[in-house]
């Protein structure tokens, strides 16, 4: 299949390599010249505009955006919308709030373009090598890119979700259980640190990787950064949040399903990002007011 690939971070480069490898022919683009430029090395044509981009597909053209959530997306399907025909199709691969999605397909249906949403799960690493995929929108239009979606995920790991908007709300749940097994995992190795500084964290994050309750992907990370890094004492404990945990959440409060897990996983990434919480100080102060707790000074 051709397929014109727009953003090339460090998700779509490896699936331009990805593409090529699986026998697809891509055309790339991206502003980043530094980026056009690595990828044109690797054997990936690239080109100067999303006008070029359209212009040398033939065919039914395919347009994969893999760039982040938000604005970026509705700028570059504004240009796209002066370029596309009928029967054209877009996926977007990134991780777009799904009524976003819902939103954009019903106005390239207005100019008879179909949108999938694609959720892509695996990080660089999978997206080299085999991605998860979640895919939304019209099923005949599924249907034809199907054989795209089977060559780059993993066996087993591609899937129509439903009606558009079902790929990026299934990945955006997906993300929100993520931040509760992250924390989770945590949690237990800073109880064990705690505890004991001659537990061997990496050694015991393997043995549970084989054979336990709790193995997976996740714990064989953990084992990863702790091998390098017995105490993590060369990072700091700032968790970032990009947006699905807290989309989960709202959703969640929306149709009344009680999601404490991931809410609590999502107020702690807020709570790492502070040095020093006013809170904090109120509960410290009542605490030496009612029950003459000492308080740390502040340094």
């Amino acid at each position: 299949m051709e397929i014109g690939l727009i953003g090339l971070g460090k998700m779509g480069y490896n699936l331009a390599l990805n593409f090529k490898r699986n026998g697809h022919q891509v055309l790339a683009f991206d502003i980043n010249k530094a980026a056009t430029e690595k990828m044109a090395a690797e054997g990936v044509p690239t080109v100067n505009s999303i006008a070029e981009l359209v212009g040398r597909l033939n065919g039914r053209r395919v347009i994969w955006l893999m760039v982040p959530a938000g604005n970026v997306v509705d700028v570059i399907l504004s240009t796209l919308k002066n370029h596309l025909h009928e029967d054209d199709i877009v996926i977007d691969g990134g991780n777009s709030f799904y009524k976003d999605t819902i939103a954009r397909a019903r106005d390239l249906e207005r100019q008879q373009v179909a949108l999938l949403d694609c959720g892509t799960s695996g990080g660089p690493s999978g997206a080299l090598h085999g991605v998860c995929t979640m895919i939304g929108g019209r099923k005949d239009v599924f249907d034809f890119c199907e054989p795209l979606f089977k060559s780059i995920s993993v066996p087993e790991g591609y899937l129509y979700c439903g009606k558009s908007g079902s790929g990026h709300f299934v990945k955006m749940v997906h993300n929100g259980i993520e931040y509760g097994m992250m924390q989770a995992i945590a949690e237990g190795m800073e109880v064990m640190n705690k505890h004991s500084q001659e537990l061997d964290l990496s050694a015991i994050a393997r043995v549970w990787n084989h054979g336990s309750v709790i193995r997976g992907w996740l714990l064989e990370l953990t084992q990863r950064a702790l091998e390098k890094d017995q105490n993590l004492e060369s990072i700091r404990g700032t968790m970032n949040s990009s947006g699905e945990g807290k989309w989960t959440v709202e959703t969640a409060l929306e149709l009344g399903v009680p999601a404490p897990v991931i809410t609590m996983s999502l107020l702690m990434r807020y709570r790492s990002q502070q040095e020093d919480t006013f809170a904090g100080k109120v509960v410290a102060a009542l605490r030496k007011e009612f029950g003459g707790h000492s308080v740390e000074p502040k340094k």
